[in-house]
């Protein structure tokens, strides 16, 4: 049996044409919604979650072509555009009668937050990035032989066929690399969660490639164009990142203050699935950061 958020009620909403997203919802008051990276699903926010939720509705979806949410065909560039996915959360908490809500993302799910921000800043309240660079800047800082460590991403960003072909020959193998090698505590993802991320993997690795293609591609073409406008977030930010900057030759933090006037950033001691591994440093955080 997959694994669930106890407390936590599930529901599919309609966000677009041909897509309704699986989510989580729990708890009372100010509304907050929490997105998933990868290899993961919304069952990363499990133990964060419910910490949450006892002052706030918090919202867990799957994003679109991951977990039990809709995978459209990728027939367009926009259709896993950031800009696309970001419409989605948008449209989910209207649906659940929020015009107005904060926003968390960790790893994919950040970048969608970010864009989010971007797109509809009267509708983000706050936003919280969990250990991701915005696009532009993951692009700029991956260079020489320390790019190694985003393979991945530049497998992904190939044209269609090839690596959809080559991830699902073995797909098991290629997810799982990731939930071993970006973990520092094993015992934080479960036998249990760790076969339901696998499988949900396994059921998406087109949409999964074409998420991370169009952030190779219609995602630098949306985020230049803020770039170049001088747009910049509006709401308080807070960026939680492991101190993988130094390690890369970069200050994570001026990366982000230029996207980000108001920002509070922090690394946090954990591997890359933070949420799992030290979820009650980022249920405070998070906390601190809707008090702003």
């Amino acid at each position: 049996m997959t694994p669930v958020i106890p407390g936590f009620d599930y529901q599919r909403v309609h966000v677009a044409d041909g897509v309704s997203l699986n989510v989580a919802i729990g708890g009372s008051g100010s509304p907050i919604v929490l997105l998933h990276g990868f290899p993961e699903t919304h069952l990363m926010w499990r133990h964060v979650a419910a910490d949450l939720a006892t002052d706030h509705t918090v919202i867990v979806p799957d994003l679109r072509g991951y977990g039990a949410s809709d995978k459209p065909a990728e027939t367009g560039p926009d259709v896993y555009s950031k800009r696309t996915m970001a419409a989605d959360i948008v449209a989910l908490a209207r649906a659940l009668g929020h015009e107005r809500f904060a926003l968390a993302g960790h790893d994919r799910g950040a970048l969608v937050a970010f864009r989010a921000a971007l797109d509809h800043p009267e509708t983000i309240t706050h936003l919280a990035s969990l250990d991701v660079l915005p696009t532009l800047e993951m692009w700029d800082v991956l260079h020489g032989t320390s790019a190694a460590v985003g393979f991945h991403l530049y497998l992904m960003a190939q044209p269609p066929g090839l690596p959809e072909q080559m991830i699902a020959a073995s797909s098991d193998a290629f997810f799982g690399y990731f939930l071993d090698i970006w973990t520092n505590d094993p015992q934080a993802i479960p036998a249990d969660v760790r076969a339901a991320y696998l499988d949900a993997c396994r059921n998406a690795v087109p949409s999964i490639v074409a998420d991370y293609r169009a952030s190779a591609g219609i995602d630098v073409i949306h985020d230049q164009a803020d770039r170049d406008a001088g747009n910049r977030l509006r709401m308080p930010v807070t960026v939680l990142q492991q101190d993988w900057g130094a390690a890369l030759g970069f200050d994570a933090a001026a990366l982000w203050r230029a996207w980000a006037p108001d920002l509070h950033h922090s690394t946090v001691t954990s591997g890359h699935f933070m949420a799992e591994e030290a979820p009650a440093d980022i249920a405070r955080a998070i906390c601190d950061l809707l008090t702003r």
